[in-house]
């Protein structure tokens, strides 16, 4: 039985991994910014009870990560598995438009967030004779420029360089290192603001266009990436649900196969 972390796990494809991971048979440490955005998890994953275990965490404070990971190890055991998911978006306006609160934040929460996770993962689970660590990447993951996400795409891209140097340094280890790559997905990531309210890229044609053929719900991709998280036994892996090939088949199938997400 696997013992898994899952930072920012109280909603979208945090939550829908931990489902699939419970299923699977794991035990699943499920992780919010507070107390009350955990709420809904508890419900939703009321029925393995006996295999999960809630806790908050504000990932801009290694402290609390440093607590959560001994909460967990009280709790299972060790852990085997420890994703780093949880991640702060923009309000999709231009960068001179952005507000020095959501440089913060999303410095803090994404490269700062992702930083601290793997000190702590990596660290301990060298102690402990190994495991294996995930970092999520998104938009400018690839080197591509979408404007008015550049703040996004700017810690994505670092969090992929710092992921595979990281793997680097873990070579020869029983620990790994490996990135998770779930494309676009329909969350409140992409559907609301960091305010809470509706997105006005929703009602962009473009923008709506793009989604329906290259979007996904989070469970589907869930679905895919955690037998493959525990099928795992390299370094630096990449698991990759939207493939170059299979954008190019939605785009040649696109005409004849709609797709309305949003």
């Amino acid at each position: 039985m696997k013992n898994v972390v899952i930072t920012g796990s109280s909603r979208g494809l945090g939550l829908c991994m931990a489902k699939e991971f419970l299923k699977a048979g794991c035990r699943v440490t499920v992780s919010g910014r507070s107390e009350k955005s955990l709420e809904k998890a508890k419900k939703e994953l009321a029925e393995y009870k006996e295999r999960v275990f809630f806790m908050p965490c504000n990932v801009r404070n290694i402290e609390e990560i440093e607590q959560l990971w001994q909460e967990s190890v009280k709790r299972w055991g060790h852990i085997d598995h420890w994703i780093n998911n949880a991640g702060q978006n923009t309000p999709h306006v231009f960068i001179y438009e952005t507000g020095k609160e959501y440089v913060d934040a999303v410095i803090d929460t994404n490269i700062k967030g992702i930083i601290f996770g793997c000190q702590v993962a990596a660290k301990n689970m060298l102690a402990q004779g190994g495991g294996q660590i995930w970092n999520m990447e998104g938009l400018g993951s690839d080197d591509m420029i979408q404007p008015k996400t550049i703040l996004y795409g700017t810690s994505k891209r670092a969090l992929t360089y710092f992921t595979r140097a990281l793997a680097k340094e873990l070579e020869g280890t029983p620990v790994l290192a490996g990135r998770l790559s779930p494309g676009m997905m329909l969350t409140d990531f992409i559907t609301l603001t960091p305010e809470g309210e509706s997105s006005p890229v929703l009602e962009d044609p473009h923008f709506q266009k793009i989604f329906n053929i290259l979007g996904d719900k989070p469970e589907d991709v869930a679905a895919f990436l955690v037998p493959r998280i525990l099928a795992n036994t390299k370094q630096d892996a990449k698991i990759a649900w939207l493939t170059p090939t299979k954008v190019m088949l939605r785009f040649a199938t696109s005409p004849f196969k709609k797709r309305k997400l949003i």
